[in-house]
């Protein structure tokens, strides 16, 4: 019988988190940066939001997603993106992700996971802030 493998330093098992629009997969946690996958069913949307702090990036691994933007709730505009694209959003940036098809979307961002100021959701959690 050979020794036991030591466990590889730096490893992260990962966390779900269920969502009403379906979950996130916090696959990173670092002090300077949070890595998700963010899984959206068909027809369901994110909150309409903004972040005081966190600066994020996200990327459209699969499906296709509606994104509403802009810099006040009473002027966004929407997009289609599709799988390779990806849009960046500053603080203070509103925005809206909803899927036409279930859709998976890398999020890359600071690490301020509580920072979410919602402005209007479908599932009732307006001006709420959850980790």
């Amino acid at each position: 019988m050979g020794a036991e493998k030591e466990p590889l330093r730096g490893i992260f098992e990962g966390r779900r988190v269920d969502k009403p629009w379906g979950y996130e997969l916090i696959w990173g946690h670092t002090d300077q940066y949070v890595g998700k996958i963010l899984h959206v069913e068909a027809g369901q949307a994110l909150s309409l939001q903004y972040h005081e702090v966190k600066d994020e990036t996200m990327y459209l691994l699969s499906g296709e997603i509606q994104i509403e933007l802009g810099d006040h709730e009473d002027e966004l505009e929407s997009y289609d993106l599709k799988p390779g694209q990806s849009v960046h959003l500053t603080p203070g940036r509103r925005h809206r992700l909803t899927a036409r098809t279930t859709s998976d979307v890398l999020e890359v961002s600071t690490p301020e996971l509580d920072d979410v100021v919602r402005l209007g959701d479908r599932y009732g959690r307006t001006g709420t802030k959850e980790p």
